[in-house]
């Protein structure tokens, strides 16, 4: 279990805890990013014919599509380690850029972002990430007003870029039509960077001083403008003013000169939010104001003027139902929560709430505020459709949640404009996108998005799209003792409020599941009936000693009479060798069958199969594999490779010949063979990162239809071909030769597994039996040996003399067609080619396994070890992500009509047939409640959760205490508060032999907190609960059981199979324990009901806004700037004693405690350390923060080490360790040991991890076992949603990644790609000198590196120059690539 309840009161664990605090060493790895969507763009990103969308975040780019069934697929995400203030398209232009070859015809990312620059960022397939093309500074790095890096605009023909900052200044920019490397070629600022130049060009003081809302580029058309001169409509707000008004600028770029051409404005009409240009109407604008929309000709620049305005009823007409919608959605928008001034001004509420402690607080999402009438409705997002030249049509959301369209009409007699009626309801959004195939993106502020399609001229509902916004309070359990950890985390805000449930991986939404009957399984496969059939036919389970064959489908019937396998033996390996026949290979034979009708309609109309057998003399076959029309087959001692081929007779009458053998110096351990499929599909729509429109070019020489791998104890990798005349012969060897950090070389290198993967490139996986993966590719013509015979087992071996003669015509003849059983003596010069070695991962401990998910050569492969992996084979290097899904040891595709994504996984005895969600970005089930969660705790006893909600629509209340089934989601009981009454702090404690829950809640409205930080005079009242369970017998039975109950099924050895109730459990279902009964198939006679009981209440003197249990018979409370010692006499739950009271000079946030100490956290003075004499009944201050800040939460590692959040978006680690009790005082300081800024809010630390814990984690580690994930680590959940995790390391460690990190931040390939400097970046609002946390997604890109480029890294000198830290001094010694590595594998095994 990752989070204790109860802390350990050792003295020796103290002391040796205490030791380390003053030097703590920490590693920061975010498990989920931010989902909050700011952005949504969309353009040719990875290929010119790529239908791409990105979804620009605060710290991330995902790059997602948009499936035919409407679901978001995500392709990649990356983090930028900065802070995106606005990302557009900078569309393709084949006028501009002509010159660059590697970037032909796809669209470029334009960002502003923290750094002060504007970069320009393209998308590389072969790296799987966006790199800088071009950056330009525009100011210093930050959050400031005047920084121009507030807002973009791009001009529709993609020959102009804006950028403004929140005020006043703005930049333009020319695109380059000289196609060189710098596509920036002029750029203009106002003001001018050097006020004293006078020759710099200049507007007017006067002219744009204001806020700038918006700003849009006014196409012209080419056919009627007199050159390029571009016009910058800006909507602007002048300081003083209450109107907005639309100005419009124009550049002179010959004299590089902005000048104002006019203005419009209405003194009397409504507020002008914002612009947007229609597309292909060179001067069209649309003005969106509060109440209404007006369509503004600008093609005259000089003279704009409106010539359409929206019927008053278009945006007024909406219903007062949707008051609480667009109320409770425009409480906080996280858009602009962190959006600060670095001088210590403010732009937006958030910031202001947030830092300054306004009386309107987004953090208070229970206050009064957001029930406030607004009168005037407007516009808050709108997309135009895409493709459409002749009429424009907008889809616009108002906030009320309301969709409309627009439609623009360009006739000869003028322009019409035609409203639509509603065409759909939902929650009001922020952005919005309409892409091809009518598909409709759209995102909202504090709930789920939705993908909606365009059918029939209204709006359709498709799929949501998951953001886990915000993350107010998160619960880390191991369920059913899993073996890896899910979080509970509250998410989201009246109405959209929600428990989700949060796992690591891919998603697995799990089917079907047997009982454990299925002991001593060797091996699994999935075969077709048909070469270029679909679906799967047949599922072949081997056994020690039996083989059972199973028909797929709805019912896996035992058909292995009809089939044709031999029953009592155990299968090797076995395939489809050509339609309709089917190999299957033992140690004794290899057996040919044709499968009967009564196992497949397409069979032999026989009653019996037809079978035939090929027998190895005096030997044993220990390795086979079947291919499309060949059969390869291995023996050891003697080791001999048989190349077998199969004819036909007669009709129904077959028979394998042999084609050649071969004596083998080597023994093989694997043998693969390419299905030879290759299969091009729909860019549009495809989530590969390779251009699909034409074929891999594959190395000179090789055709893939008649090569082989095999793996060798040599050992090596060997590409092998068989053609006519030739024989078979060496491609490619590739020999395996690894090494530890030390330089004594690894054991257990031998092959496992291998497969041949065809994506842009050719190369090999393979698995080997130490729990290592590889990757070889084929050398480039530039590193190619040119005459160099590498030692291969087939390159001196013994050729039988017997040569096998084919008395068949060649046309009945199923095997590659042989003319010699002889090597060629005319081996090319450039065969065979030494394989290269491009990256080494080490996942487990256990032998590896490649089993691809399809019979394509590009298909994505499961990497089976200690636990499952998924490798994207289309990656560069090796790129994995676990497989949501417990330890198993063998695994298969499964492909039919009812689950044509299948995969069947044997683990703990149990066929497990799981469907694998590619389409889901997000491994979270949701649970939706209603209002807003605000705590959530596991109780252990009930197996329930708890949860305090506030906002609840409910009449007679607002908040509430509820326990919570898990699977379902359903509210079993729920405990009201008073009306009028806010639930603000729960806590779990255990008082004698029952555990109670202790609520805080507030009997007053408004704000806790003054402007000043002073609390506010409010009223609460503390509450104590008792969960009590009560049997209830007369609910009658509950079954989880199948659907199917057919007599095929009965007959099948899958009757005991359970079918997961879909409408019940979700994608992220927890049943996966066998032994828990809720999913077994068992009735469940009796289901528990638990209850709550009042124990005790009574009146507070303030908001009740922390409250911590204390020394396992005490609990502190919080109330205003003091906080209460209070606890249970005589262990009764029914009466509660104050038995002492602190006081600090600002409001407290967070209370926490450990052992005998407690820390307090207040909102300015950060946080201060107290201790209770029981003996004196006082609590004494020991120890006080030495910076200010305003405490987000926080938590205890130890009696002397502290970890704390505050609002500004930093974590610091805090100790007391350097200082004697005996000689604290208050005025003593705590010393910061280290610090890390996320540019993130955490609003809940907990102590624990959110890793997988197999049995490889204590062999990963090593001889030093100095990295423990599962113990004194911690998890913070933000505002944004994501989750990090801070795991502790050694200084040794710490001192290692350092120096790697200190070279990844500035190599090209991995530094920060909007220009931040990184280790300014995590620097950020803390000390100077302070030691930083290191980042561990910026050490994770070490692994997606070959291993040329790991040297080019670690090689890389870093010397002192400027503002680079005397630490970045070049090492004495080298930094050893293999110990690196080894490190970051650990790191990246347990947290993935």
């Amino acid at each position: 279990m990752a989070v204790s309840e109860e802390e350990c009161s050792s003295a020796n664990s103290r002391s040796s805890s205490s030791s380390t605090s003053s030097t703590s060493h920490y590693l920061s790895k975010c498990l989920l990013r931010g989902t909050v969507v700011l952005h949504v763009l969309h353009g040719h990103i990875r290929f010119p014919n790529s239908r791409d969308i990105v979804f620009g975040k605060e710290k991330s780019i995902e790059l997602v599509i948009i499936g035919e069934d409407g679901i978001v697929q995500s392709l990649c995400e990356q983090p930028v380690f900065g802070t995106i203030k606005d990302i557009a398209v900078l569309p393709w232009n084949d006028g501009f850029r002509t010159r660059n070859r590697q970037m032909p015809g796809k669209d470029l990312l334009v960002v502003v972002s923290d750094s002060g620059k504007l970069s320009i960022l393209s998308f590389c397939n072969e790296m799987h990430r966006f790199f800088p093309v071009t950056q330009v500074q525009l100011s210093n790095p930050g959050n400031s007003r005047n920084q121009l890096a507030r807002m973009l605009a791009i001009d529709s023909s993609g020959c102009f870029i804006a950028a403004s900052a929140y005020v006043d200044r703005l930049a333009m920019f020319s695109v380059s039509m000289s196609g060189g490397s710098d596509i920036i070629d002029k750029k203009i600022v106002y003001p001018p960077e050097n006020e004293v130049n006078v020759n710099a060009p200049r507007v007017q003081k006067n002219s744009i001083s204001g806020t700038i809302w918006s700003m849009s580029f006014i196409s012209q058309d080419p056919n009627q403008s007199k050159g390029h001169n571009p016009i910058l409509a800006v909507v602007i707000n002048r300081t003083g003013t209450v109107r907005n008004e639309l100005l419009l600028l124009g550049w002179n770029i010959r004299e590089q000169d902005v000048y104002v051409i006019s203005q419009y404005v209405e003194d009397d009409g409504p507020l002008v939010l914002s612009i947007a240009e229609v597309p292909h109407s060179y001067g069209f604008a649309f003005l969106f104001r509060e109440g209404d929309a007006i369509l503004m000709d600008l093609r005259d620049a000089n003279n704009p003027y409106c010539i359409y305005r929206t019927s008053p009823n278009f945006l007024s007409n909406v219903v007062d139902e949707a008051n609480f919608v667009q109320e409770s959605s425009k409480g906080c928008d996280l858009s602009s929560v962190l959006q600060v001034d670095d001088e210590g001004g403010l732009f937006n509420v958030a910031a202001c709430a947030l830092l300054e402690l306004s009386d309107l607080d987004p953090m208070c999402i229970d206050g009064d505020k957001y029930n406030v009438n607004v009168t005037h409705k407007f516009v808050c997002s709108w997309s135009w459709e895409p493709g459409n030249v002749k009429n424009q049509r907008m889809i616009i959301s108002a906030d009320t949640g309301e969709y409309f369209m627009i439609e623009i009409f360009f006739n000869p007699d003028g322009v019409k404009v035609q409203e639509s009626e509603c065409l759909y309801k939902g929650l009001p959004c922020k952005t919005i996108l309409w892409v091809e195939g009518g598909f409709l993106a759209a995102l909202v502020d504090m709930g789920d998005g939705m993908v909606l399609k365009m059918e029939n001229g209204t709006l359709h509902y498709r799929s949501p799209i998951q953001t886990i916004v915000p993350v107010l309070d998160m619960s880390v359990v191991d369920y059913h003792d899993e073996k890896h950890d899910q979080m509970f985390a509250c998410c989201g805000v009246a109405p959209e409020g929600s428990l989700r449930i949060i796992r690591s991986g891919i998603t697995v939404e799990k089917l079907l599941r047997t009982a454990p009957i299925y002991q001593g399984i060797t091996g699994t496969w999935t075969l077709r009936m048909k070469v270029i059939d679909t679906y799967h036919s047949f599922l072949v389970l081997s056994f020690v000693e039996e083989t059972r064959v199973l028909s797929v489908g709805l019912s896996f019937t035992d058909v292995t009479d009809s089939v044709g396998f031999q029953p009592d033996v155990s299968t090797l390996a076995c395939g489809v060798v050509n339609d309709g026949m089917l190999v299957q290979i033992h140690r004794s034979a290899v057996r040919l069958c044709l499968p009967t009708q009564g196992a497949h309609s397409d069979g032999v109309p026989l009653p019996s199969p037809v079978c035939t057998s090929w027998f190895p003399e005096n030997l044993s076959i220990s390795l086979g594999a079947v291919g499309h029309n060949l059969i390869v087959v291995s023996s050891s001692n003697p080791c001999f490779i048989f190349i077998l081929g199969v004819r036909m007779l007669s009709v129904h009458h077959y028979e394998i010949y042999e084609m050649q053998h071969l004596r083998l110096q080597n023994e093989l351990s694997c043998i693969s063979i390419p299905q030879n499929r290759y299969e091009k599909k729909d860019t549009s729509f495809s989530n590969s990162l390779v251009d699909e429109s034409s074929a891999p070019a594959l190395p000179f020489g090789v055709d893939i239809s008649n090569i082989f791998v095999i793996g060798t104890h040599k050992p090596s990798v060997e590409i092998l071909s068989l053609a006519p005349s030739e024989g078979l012969r060496v491609l490619a060897s590739g020999a395996i030769s690894l090494t530890n950090t030390f330089g004594t070389a690894i054991s257990g290198c031998i092959p496992q597994d291998v497969r041949l993967v065809l994506v842009d490139r050719l190369y090999v996986l393979s698995g080997l039996r130490n729990g290592m993966l590889l990757r070889f590719e084929w050398p480039t013509p530039s590193r190619r040996p040119l005459s160099v015979v590498p030692q291969s087992p087939v390159d001196w071996l013994s050729v039988s003399t017997d040569t096998v003669l084919s008395s068949v015509s060649a046309a009945n003849s199923f095997g590659r067609h042989m003319y010699t059983t002889k090597l060629s003596e005319n081996i090319k010069d450039n065969f065979p080619v030494d394989l290269q070695l491009i990256a080494t991962r080490r996942i487990g401990i256990t032998p590896v396994f490649l089993v691809p998910l399809s019979d394509s050569l590009d298909g994505d492969v499961v990497v089976l070890s200690d636990r499952p992996w998924l490798l994207h084979t289309a990656r560069h290097s090796l790129s994995y992500t676990s497989i949501s899904f417990q330890s198993s040891t063998h695994v298969t595709p499964v492909c039919y009509v009812e689950c044509p994504k299948g995969i069947l996984f044997v683990a703990e005895n149990c066929l497990h047939l799981v469907e694998m969600v590619h389409s889901k970005r997000l491994n979270v089930q949701k649970l939706h409640l209603g209002g807003t969660p605000r705590r959530v705790f596991y109780h252990s006893e009930s197996r329930l959760l708890l949860v305090m909600r506030t906002n609840l629509s409910d009449d007679t209340c607002s908040s509430d205490i509820c326990c919570v089934d898990p699977l379902s989601g359903s509210v079993l009981s729920s405990f009201k508060l008073e009306f009028g009454e806010t639930g603000k702090s729960m806590e779990l404690m255990r008082v004698g032999s029952e555990q109670v829950i202790l609520v805080g809640t507030s009997l007053s409205s408004g704000s806790a907190i003054m402007p000043c930080g002073e609390a506010e005079s409010t009223k609460g009242r503390l509450i104590v609960l008792c969960l009590e369970n009560m049997q209830n017998s007369d609910s009658g039975s509950m079954t989880f059981g199948s659907k199917a109950g057919s007599s095929s099924q009965r007959a099948s050895p899958f009757h005991e199979i359970v079918g997961y109730a879909t409408e019940q459990l979700s994608s992220s279902s927890l049943c996966s324990s066998p032994d828990d009964t809720s999913c077994d198939g068992m009735k469940l006679e009796e289901t528990e009901a638990w209850q709550f009981r009042l124990a005790f209440s009574m009146p507070w003197p303030g908001m009740v806004l922390a409250i911590c249990p204390y020394l396992d018979r005490y609990f502190l409370a919080s109330a205003g700037n003091a906080f209460y010692l209070c606890g249970f006499p005589h262990d009764n739950s029914q009466r509660v004693k104050k038995w002492a009271v602190a006081r600090t000079r600002f409001t407290i946030t967070s209370l926490t405690a450990y052992f005998t100490r407690i820390v307090v956290g207040d909102c300015r003075d950060g946080i201060l350390f107290y201790d209770y004499h029981e003996e004196s009944k006082k609590l004494q201050q020991l120890y006080c923060d030495p910076y200010q800040r305003l405490v987000g939460d926080c938590i205890l590692m130890d009696v002397n080490t502290a970890v704390v959040s505050d609002r500004k978006g930093s974590i610091a680690v805090l100790s007391c360790a350097d200082y004697l009790e005996d000689t604290a005082s208050p005025e003593c300081n705590l010393t910061v040991s280290c610090a890390y800024y996320m540019g993130e809010v955490a609003m809940s630390i907990k102590k624990g991890s959110f890793s997988y814990k197999l049995p490889a984690d204590d062999a990963l580690k090593g001889s030093d076992g100095s990295i423990d994930f599962s113990q004194n680590g911690i998890i913070v959940s933000t505002l944004l949603g994501s989750i990090i995790t801070f795991v502790p390391i050694s200084r040794e460690e710490y001192e290692l990644l350092e120096a790697v990190q200190d070279r990844l931040a500035v190599h090209p390939l991995t530094a920060p790609i909007l220009g931040n400097d990184h280790n300014e970046f995590r620097s950020r609002e803390n000390p100077v000198g302070v030691p930083k946390i290191l980042d561990a997604d910026m050490l994770t890109q070490f692994l997606e590196l070959t291993s040329m480029q790991q040297e080019d890294v670690l090689s890389l000198p870093l010397c002192v120059q400027g503002t680079v830290k005397s630490r970045l001094k070049l090492r004495s010694s080298p930094v050893p690539v293999n110990q690196v590595v080894q490190l970051l594998e650990r790191v990246h095994y347990a947290l993935n």
